[in-house]
């Protein structure tokens, strides 16, 4: 398995491999012999035969666990393995995978990194080696070990055991070509990310940290680690939603959570909450945008909604064949309270009117035929179902919204504490025409109206249920005509009963559609990125989580509007108490020469920015030049580096495409808000000045700047 590169031929001596060359011939047992019986598992649950409700959904849930399972497998060949350790009471190496792993004798080939007995793996230091003498990282390519890093923490350790060298696995990771997916570092993650990823999930956790701290990274793996360590976060619960800024950044970390061993993760941007998002527009209007961003104005919607469920003051009679009902402002209001707390308009309506139907007719003679036949005179009144209808509409979501911003009287109730200017800002001629700033309210609306068909919905499926239940009640009469014994009777005759009619519906022929698999609730949400989201932005969050459990995860220093206030202080304001705050400072990713050079720029914004410390230099100065170089630039280095990506960050994302003898596939184009959160070989600035001015255009200079892992470049048309 190790096929090291001739400099590094000190290291395949036999006494430094020997042990983890027998471990692995023992591994690639294993887990051959864990994916076939993985594989027989799922052919075995798969082949079960049909069931409904609670076993149906058990079925499911342990067909995608060992789905996933099974993928990862196949995913990894030895490579599962990330490293090993010794410790002070232990005669053999402890193994760290992927995934744990048995051999067929029931000896542990491989302990999950997630588990505790892997925690110093990652946590060791030479202040608190955790038990550890030794540890063992293995760089991997293409399956094979191309170089492995050894530490030791006691002096018995040097003797003939450990490799030492001060290039390895770790540094050489860290200057490793990029590609176009996120590449996960479980073999290099230090002391202070593991402490992050392992923290519990108790509120809210803020990961603050400057570009190259490994923010994301410690995201994704802290994603992995809760779901396999938090039994309260399971897919049964919930499940973990992980929102990023953008679609270009989700699709660069698609591959983290399957290597390590998590499918089940909901991936989105803020966009994918809702279905207006695909196209809405940024909003262009600073005043509109600034309005639209409180969390107060959020609120508005509950008293625009409210405002469709206010019952008659005034009384009326009801005709009906069987009697004349009076109808008084008492009943509606006991019908308008019958709803419980928490549900959606449009279902709370049917509840009503089921209700108010109930009050009426009880009315009646105590005859219970006769109070059926009244219930259906009344349901059929025209009259009283426009009345119901006046006083509780079916609404839309998006019709709510734009209501608000075309009707200013109906915005100024809805918001009394508004000025009479900003209620004209917030009113447009196309109050569809919707755009990100939309996104918080049409949220809104949409968490407390639920969905318009969700009544008609109902009816359909209640429709079908009685048919069904009509047709079992004509089998049954035929089943009981046909009886020609006493024998059995007794089974027959419960035939009659509805809890057994009911019990013999299909539910799967029952009309349904498919549910918002992001609609929540989620049992934690980690949202990267996030020292850009409005306030307002933060509700659809927390609309989600109800437990309040969060990883959040930012940098003040590259908020393009501004970030004066506190972590705490922006959480408190939008209602997050219990707030945990973890930072990052060391930069793994981005050389010294680039951070020298992007230090100053936001620093000159923002004075008291997070600015990492670089632990590693490229030696290639930053260079400056040209415009009319690009291409040179470019197709230089494309003819020297065979593996990488490049980034071309202008104010408007474009540029002119060249062939780059090949190559251009491995070169992108892209705005700054675009690159944020990316990493590339090479980036090449055109006119950051061009940017923008104050902190907005001072953030998205350091963030373009600090994409680059090996080299930048800077070009002017002047």
């Amino acid at each position: 398995m190790f096929d090291l590169p001739d400099r590094l031929a000190p290291k395949a001596d036999r006494s430094l491999i020997a042990d983890d060359e027998l471990h692995f011939a023992a591994i690639a047992e294993g887990l051959e012999r864990s994916i076939a019986e993985v594989g027989e598992r799922l052919d075995v649950v798969r082949r079960q035969p049909e069931s409904h409700g609670q076993a149906a959904l058990d079925r499911d849930l342990e067909v995608h666990r060992l789905s996933g399972r099974l993928r990862t497998l196949r995913r990894f060949g030895l490579d599962l393995c990330l490293g090993r350790v010794v410790g002070t009471d232990a005669a053999e190496p402890v193994y760290i995978g992927r995934l744990g792993l048995t051999g067929p004798d029931g000896r542990r080939l491989l302990i999950d990194w997630r588990s505790p007995v892997a925690e110093p793996f990652f946590g060791a230091t030479h202040g608190d080696p955790m038990g550890l003498t030794s540890r063992r990282r293995y760089r991997w390519t293409h399956g094979r070990i191309t170089d492995y890093w050894d530490e030791v923490f006691t002096p018995d350790a040097l003797a003939g055991h450990a490799a030492l060298d001060d290039q390895s696995a770790f540094i050489a990771s860290l200057g490793s070509a990029r590609s176009g997916r996120m590449q996960d570092v479980l073999g290099t993650i230090q002391a202070d990310q593991d402490a992050i990823i392992r923290a519990g999930s108790r509120g809210a956790l803020v990961v603050d940290g400057g570009p190259g701290t490994g923010k994301t990274v410690v995201a994704l793996h802290r994603t992995a680690y809760l779901l396999y360590s938090d039994p309260r976060l399971g897919h049964r619960r919930g499940g973990v939603l992980f929102i990023g800024p953008h679609q270009p950044y989700l699709d660069y970390v698609a591959d983290i959570l399957p290597g390590l061993g998590e499918e089940g993760v909901e991936t989105a941007t803020l966009r994918d909450l809702v279905p207006e998002g695909a196209d809405a527009a940024i909003e262009a209007d600073s005043a509109v945008a600034r309005a639209k961003s409180s969390v107060e104005l959020v609120r508005a919607v509950e008293a625009a909604v409210a405002y469709y469920e206010r019952p008659p003051s005034t009384g009326m009679t009801i005709e009906t064949p069987w009697a004349d009902v009076w109808v008084d402002a008492r009943d509606w209001q006991e019908a308008f309270d019958a709803p419980e707390p928490g549900t959606t308009h449009n279902e709370a309506r049917l509840q009503v009117w089921e209700e108010l139907l109930a009050i009426l007719s009880d009315r009646g003679d105590d005859d219970e035929v006769e109070t059926e036949q009244l219930r259906a005179s009344l349901a059929e009144s025209r009259e009283l179902r426009m009345t119901f209808n006046r006083a509780w509409p079916v609404l839309d979501a998006a019709g709510v919204v734009a209501d608000l911003w075309s009707v200013p009287a109906y915005l100024r109730r809805c918001a009394p504490w508004l000025a009479d200017e900003e209620i004209r800002v917030l009113q447009r001629q196309a109050p569809r025409a919707w755009t990100v700033a939309d996104l918080p309210f049409l949220d809104a609306a949409r968490q407390r109206i639920g969905d318009p068909e969700s009544s008609r919905d109902r009816r359909r499926r209640e429709a079908a249920a009685a048919a069904q239940r009509e047709e079992m009640s004509h089998v049954i009469d035929n089943l009981l005509e046909a009886q020609v014994h006493d024998d059995g009777e007794g089974v027959m005759t419960m035939l009659r009963g509805q809890d057994v009619q009911y019990s013999l519906i299909d539910e799967a022929e029952l009309p349904s559609r498919d549910p918002d698999e992001l609609a929540g609730p989620f049992a934690h949400i980690v949202v990267d990125e996030a020292q850009e989201l409005t306030d307002a932005e933060w509700s659809m969050v927390l609309a989600r989580c109800p437990s309040r459990s969060l990883t959040i995860v930012g940098d003040r220093a590259q908020a393009r509007h501004g970030f004066t206030e506190s972590w705490r202080e922006r959480l408190a304001r939008i209602g997050l108490d219990h707030v945990a705050l973890a930072s990052l400072a060391i930069n793994y990713r981005t050389p010294e020469e680039v951070m020298n050079e992007a230090e100053p720029v936001i620093r000159a914004a923002i004075p008291d920015a997070n600015v990492p410390t670089s632990v590693r230099s490229s030696g290639i100065p930053v260079a400056h030049g040209s415009v009319s170089e690009i291409d040179t630039v470019l197709e230089g280095w494309v003819a020297e580096h065979a593996e990488g990506t490049a980034c071309v960050i202008s104010s408007d994302g474009v540029r002119e495409e060249t062939d780059a003898h090949g190559a251009s596939a491995r070169i992108r184009s892209l705005t700054p808000t675009l690159a944020k959160g990316l990493e590339f070989d090479l980036v090449v600035l055109i006119d950051p000045q061009s940017f923008g001015d104050g902190i907005e255009g001072a953030v998205d200079r350091y963030v373009a700047m600090t994409r680059a892992t090996g080299r930048l470049v800077v070009l002017t048309s002047t």
